[in-house]
């Protein structure tokens, strides 16, 4: 399970905005905490979002509007970070570090994973299947070949 369980929408931005303001204000963090906050530093462009707490509640995004979900990506960052923790799936430690390696930034490298997550998860959302790992680590080495 993941580090963030059962959470609801409205739990999970508060707990973003939370670790933000923690963070921001120089206060103890959780590990939990200290890795939202680690991934929000990496993102000043949606720093804004996570700042007011009612604000990250109540973002929305506008259909068709070609903007990425804040809250998505973070926490494609978070999960693809849980997993390296944990080599799950297997190999994927493995692979982040070639990604390492041959883009030479961690952040890039995650990036990399994220992608082939989240197509992973949406193919298995739209056969409704459980996500297939393998394709998972198919496509992250298909798209460093590239």
């Amino acid at each position: 399970m993941s580090a963030f369980g059962a959470y609801t929408r409205e739990e999970l931005r508060r707990a973003y905005a939370e670790a933000w303001a923690k963070a921001s204000a120089g206060s103890p963090l959780t590990p939990l905490e200290a890795l939202i906050a680690d991934v929000i530093g990496l993102h000043p462009e949606y720093q804004a979002v996570v700042a007011d707490t009612e604000r990250a509640q109540q973002f929305e995004l506008a259909v068709g509007g070609g903007r990425e979900n804040p809250f998505l990506h973070m926490g494609l960052h978070i999960a693809v970070r849980e997993q390296l923790a944990i080599d799950r799936p297997p190999g994927v430690r493995a692979l982040h570090r070639d990604a390492l390696v041959r883009l030479g930034d961690p952040h890039a490298a995650e990036h990399v994973l994220m992608e082939a997550l989240g197509r992973t998860l949406w193919d298995a959302q739209r056969s409704g299947a459980a996500p297939d790992e393998r394709r998972y680590l198919a496509l992250a080495r298909d798209a460093l070949e590239r």
